[in-house]
């Protein structure tokens, strides 16, 4: 019989557009490959892509105890009917609630993605400050046992397990992100601009923590001094985070023509090719995608100086990096890549070339194949963590 390996996150969009191409690998290695989730608009798709989808229905935001516990029970019960020889978590409530069932099903090997410690860790609000110490709590439960690894994708998070002592250091890995793929995201040498003003995008899920306020303001400050620059949005509220922002408002910036909002748009590839940078102006970050297909695509970014963004961000030489909360500062950076068409060719080359080195998902892919062969150290995942083994994306 094929071994098992079960994805599960918190949305099925995660696993479309952030790990489709690792379930891809791991079944081009001759595992079964059952992915789990709430369900959602993008499980056709991934039933398309040929994969085994279960659903869990969970509430990311929930915090009625007896609804958590009975989510946490259900996987466990899912876990015990499909008996995977591997499970991998992403996201925190999917890290915690997983390894928690995990352990009640007897599934030893397990793996722990942590890709932002988000809105918990990062708001300065009542209800985040009431939830973090729960969270910490769940943490140090949730990470113990011997067979199973912690991945983060920033060198801030990874010591943030090790200083709290969630986890023991032999246990914890850093792998940057999720990787981008090179082909999909290329280099376009000649933008189809529509018009001559520089276009500048923010896309992202609309949340304030982000740097949307952020971005609009900057937005603010610099249509007060020139109209040569757009301002593009895509993106939607996530109505089930605490720090959406509301659809009337993104409708109120757009009507006041602060910004052009595109609302979701699911061909990146082709919207990064018609803008000239790429602004992420987030509070804290994992490792922010995002970021990482711009620099793909040869464009230029701006980013806040936090974990995450400065893994990928260097100043000046890929891109720009700016205080967190700080408008002003970004409408300068925004205002010096508008003003610097070389420094913008520049900054493109030398984000693509980083790209190339560091983060195509090929590398993060066989990366994480090396995390599952600690594990689970067959013939085929030995294989496939040898050098010279082509892993198929």
């Amino acid at each position: 019989m094929k071994p098992k390996c079960l994805l599960f996150a918190n949305t099925d969009w995660y696993l479309y557009n952030f790990r489709l191409a690792l379930a891809k690998s791991i079944r081009d290695l001759g595992f079964d490959v059952v992915l789990v989730s709430p369900p959602g608009d993008y499980v056709t798709r991934l039933q398309d892509e040929g994969f085994f989808w279960l659903p869990l229905p969970m509430h990311r935001s929930g915090l009625n105890p007896l609804a958590e516990v009975k989510t946490i029970f259900k996987l466990a019960s899912l876990y015990s009917v499909v008996r995977p020889d591997l499970v991998h978590h992403f996201t925190i409530k999917s890290v915690i609630y997983g390894s928690i069932a995990a352990r009640l099903a007897g599934i030893q090997n397990k793996v722990d993605a942590v890709v932002g410690l988000g809105y918990v860790f990062t708001s300065k609000g009542v209800q985040a400050s009431l939830i973090r110490p729960i969270v910490r709590f769940l943490f140090k439960l949730a990470l113990r046992g011997e067979a199973g690894r912690l991945i983060t994708q920033n060198v801030d998070d990874y010591l943030f397990f090790l200083d709290n002592r969630f986890i023991m250091p032999n246990h914890i890995r850093l792998i940057q992100g999720s990787g981008v793929n090179v082909d999909r995201f290329r280099h376009y040498s000649e933008k189809a601009l529509h018009d001559r003003r520089i276009r500048v995008l923010l896309a992202t899920r609309l949340l304030w923590d982000k740097g949307v306020r952020e971005f609009v303001e900057a937005a603010r400050i610099l249509k007060s001094e020139t109209g040569n620059i757009q301002f593009l949005v895509a993106g939607r509220p996530d109505r089930d985070n605490p720090a959406s922002v509301p659809q009337n408002k993104i409708d109120q910036w757009a009507r006041e023509g602060l910004i052009t909002y595109l609302g979701y748009v699911d061909d990146m590839p082709s919207l990064l090719s018609e803008v000239d940078a790429v602004v992420l102006p987030s509070y804290r970050e994992g490792m922010p995608k995002i970021l990482m297909e711009a620099a793909a695509c040869g464009l230029p970014i701006i980013a806040t100086d936090v974990p995450g963004c400065r893994e990928i961000v260097t100043h000046m030489v890929n891109g720009l990096l700016v205080p967190v909360k700080n408008s002003a500062r970004l409408a300068d950076a925004i205002r010096y890549l508008s003003d610097n068409a070389e420094e913008r060719a520049r900054m493109g080359e030398a984000g693509r070339k980083r790209v190339l080195e560091d983060f195509d998902e090929k590398i993060i892919i066989k990366k994480t194949i090396g995390v599952y062969q600690e594990l689970m150290p067959i013939g085929m995942v030995k294989d496939a963590a040898a050098p010279e083994r082509n892993i198929h994306c």
